[in-house]
């Protein structure tokens, strides 16, 4: 769907809203991210979670043995996921970046959304793919998650089908998979969602 949607000041969401009560607060590494780790044997390498909001898979993913940066447009939420990981102890670098005009060098062996691009102005998602295409690795993965076209609930983020998934990021990243899911959190019933996986072509 095309027609513009509203979204929240996240900068205020993540300054006013305890994490837990986060719509997409899930406190595992995301299960359909673990089995397709698991199934590519994809177990070391460098990490980015983009849009890491509470970061619970920057941390999964770290305790996994990634060498992870988790970034968010949002300061606020980038602050508290950084006191976190002193808190913890983890080696998990947070920075503040827009991926529409990231800052972010380097390239990555795994590239994870969970909730960004689906919350991105339509008119924007060339940007953003020429953004993926530049920070995947060769050789790397980039993981897909968004709401489904089969989500009944009217409100929220935009949602999409295997085919427009292909063809948004066909011109710079090859899909090999899209399957329906559930979107995990705090929302009852969780919501349809499509896990994709891509790579550069």
């Amino acid at each position: 769907m095309s027609e513009q949607r509203n979204f929240p000041d996240w900068q205020e969401l993540y300054r006013t809203t305890p994490a837990e009560r986060l719509p997409w607060y899930h406190a595992g590494l995301d299960p359909d991210l673990a089995q397709a780790l698991e199934r590519l044997q994809v177990a070391r390498g460098r990490a980015l979670d983009l849009g890491t909001g509470p970061a619970t898979q920057a941390f999964a993913l770290a305790e996994r043995g990634f060498d992870v940066t988790g970034t968010d447009l949002s300061h606020a939420a980038v602050e508290q996921a950084a006191a976190q990981a002193a808190q913890r102890g983890a080696a998990v670098r947070f920075v503040q970046d827009d991926i529409l005009d990231s800052r972010l060098d380097g390239r990555f062996d795994v590239v994870f959304d969970r909730g960004c691009f689906h919350v991105l102005p339509p008119d924007r998602r060339g940007d953003y793919v020429r953004a993926l295409r530049r920070l995947v690795a060769p050789g790397g993965f980039f993981f897909l998650k968004c709401f489904s076209a089969m989500e009944p609930w009217t409100e929220g983020p935009y949602r999409f089908t295997p085919e427009e998934i292909r063809e948004i990021f066909g011109a710079e990243l090859e899909l090999l998979s899209s399957e329906e899911t559930v979107y995990q959190g705090t929302l009852n019933p969780l919501p349809r969602a499509l896990f994709s996986v891509l790579r550069p072509r």
